[in-house]
């Protein structure tokens, strides 16, 4: 069994772990496509990542329909 301190450093490594595999793709895919299609500007790692959280909050499945 793991003691509270292994497990709290565990889970801030697979957040760092889940940040860079989400966030580094999102920038590589938006400043390949994104500027040439629609003149955006290109981003960085942090604003990729800000755009994935947005992502995540506006398109987060909330709706539970439960049949009884």
């Amino acid at each position: 069994m793991k003691s509270n301190t292994e497990l709290v450093v565990t889970l801030i490594g697979l957040l760092i772990l889940t940040v860079i595999l989400f966030g580094y793709p999102t920038m590589l895919l938006w400043n390949w496509l994104m500027p040439t299609i629609f003149n955006l500007p290109y981003i960085g790692f942090w604003q990729a990542c800000g755009i994935n959280l947005l992502a995540s909050i506006l398109f987060k499945p909330t709706i539970n329909i439960k049949k009884d």
